[in-house]
């Protein structure tokens, strides 16, 4: 054998030093260590992660309706992965109390001074939004359902009647369907499938989450915009719309939860899996508090919300006892003021944050849906912009409830703060930037060439004979 020292370039040299030589003369990338010895391998390159995110051609516009404030965004997607705002608008709410439409022509003249600003931004006039959906107690639910294949290759047809079965079971009488998400599908004993079409098998399960909301609501939100000569392109649920917002991919595939602190509401939505597996609701928020501390100091309204955004605290520090706030009193005749300590503010606050909170938390641990509602949880909207929110949540969320007694670091519930991602062309101050998170997130889907979460929007197709509008007929009524 010969005994002179090898090239680098020699057939013959080890796996393993042949792997170490690459490793250390090419950039440095993630690798997964080898057990048993001090050599790695490359992590194999994602498909998924390389692929652009593909966007509908030309402009898109959404209008989030809030208790607090409408907004209004125009914008399109760019090549760079990037939304871009092309136009923005935004008024104070009116007509909109707990995201219900209350006074038709209020709320028709918040919602057109708020597009035409908008439109005079952006250049340019539209005539359909996608609008957010948080008005008719938005519900969300499971369902389970099998279909049989008989042995051949799953198609097209039979995923929309698998959905159409679902959307069939989840028909309740006044309410209204608004998203089909299937979360995954069975084929035959192979969980986990993702897209079933060309799989062999005898039956097919879906797992799919179904969100529905009150007709009525629904039914006055599209009057409200037809008067203010809009279409309603697609409804699009709020906490869904945040969580693609201000979450990145894998933190919908580990479990987050994000909780959007609005004026009138508070909603929640639970991802996992890399799909929305569950929502709700919780009739408190940001306008609660402006009224606490308009009756707990006897002031206005205008005068209560300027203390919360300045000087309020959910969570106050020991030093703010010797701040003094002057307050200005309702009832005067003559301009009446009262000083108090920002520590007396806070202890107005703190209660009703609370309170917030451990319904949150009573949400997450009652959907049962085990470590998914146990991960980390995404602050936002324009109540997670009052100081201290994040220490208070910490204490509040940091340990569900239900596992409690397993404690440890598989079951804490970590904390932060959401803004919206990937975004560009939204006010500059960004300190306000979580009041835009819904209203960024409609932007997002209203853009994409493809519905998130896989989204099933159709409608079956209609009868065509004589006979089976009469079937079609008959079922619609019975």
């Amino acid at each position: 054998m010969n005994d002179t020292a090898h090239s680098p370039a020699s057939p013959e040299l080890s796996l393993a030093d042949r792997l170490h030589k690459k490793r250390t003369n090419s950039p440095a990338s993630s690798t997964l260590r080898m057990s048993g010895g001090d050599g790695s391998l490359p992590l194999p390159p994602s498909e998924r992660n390389k692929r652009p995110h593909t966007w509908r051609n030309g402009y898109s516009a959404v209008l989030d309706i809030g208790s607090t404030k409408i907004t209004c965004l125009i914008g399109k997607g760019e090549a760079n992965g990037m939304l871009r705002v092309a136009g923005y608008g935004w008024r104070r709410s009116a007509g909109v109390r707990n995201g219900a439409i209350t006074e038709l022509q209020e709320a028709e003249a918040a919602i057109r001074a708020t597009v035409a600003q908008a439109e005079n931004m952006a250049e340019r006039t539209i005539d359909k939004v996608v609008v957010n959906l948080s008005c008719g107690h938005p519900a969300s639910r499971l369902f389970n359902v099998r279909w049989p294949i008989g042995g051949r290759v799953v198609t097209e047809a039979d995923i929309r009647r698998v959905v159409t079965e679902g959307r069939v079971q989840a028909t309740v009488q006044g309410r209204e369907v608004i998203h089909t998400l299937p979360i995954d599908f069975t084929v035959d004993d192979t969980e986990g499938v993702s897209d079933p079409r060309g799989h062999l098998c005898e039956t097919l399960k879906a797992r799919l989450h179904i969100i529905d909301a009150a007709t009525t609501a629904l039914l006055n939100l599209e009057t409200v915009l037809s008067r203010a000569e809009l279409r309603m392109e697609a409804l699009v649920s709020s906490p869904l719309a945040s969580g693609l917002s201000v979450l990145d991919r894998d933190e919908r595939d580990l479990g987050t939860t994000v909780v959007d602190m609005g004026g009138g509401t508070t909603s929640l939505a639970v991802f996992g899996e890399g799909q929305i597996l569950h929502t709700a609701q919780i009739g408190v928020g940001g306008l609660h508090v402006t009224r606490d501390i308009a009756r707990g100091l006897g002031t206005s309204l205008d005068n209560a919300e300027r203390l919360k955004t300045v000087y309020g605290s959910a969570d106050l520090a020991s030093d703010v006892e010797d701040e003094i706030l002057t307050v200005e009193l309702l009832g005067n005749d003559v301009p009446h003021f009262e000083q108090i300590s920002r520590a007396q503010l806070g202890r107005i606050i703190r209660p009703r944050m609370e309170e917030t909170l451990e319904l949150v938390r009573e949400k997450l641990d009652g959907a049962g849906l085990g470590m998914a509602a146990s991960g980390r949880i995404v602050l936002t909207g324009g109540g997670s912009l009052l100081d201290g929110i994040r220490p208070l949540a910490e204490r509040i969320l940091g340990v569900p409830v239900s596992v409690g007694r397993h404690s440890g670091p598989g079951f804490t519930r970590s904390v932060r703060l959401g803004r919206p991602k990937n975004i560009a062309g939204l006010p500059e101050d960004t300190a306000a930037a979580a009041g835009f998170a819904t209203a960024a997130g409609l932007l997002f889907w209203a853009a994409s060439a493809e519905r998130p979460f896989s989204d099933v929007e159709f409608r079956e197709a209609a009868p065509s004979g004589f006979f089976q509008k009469l079937v079609a007929f008959i079922r619609e009524r019975v």
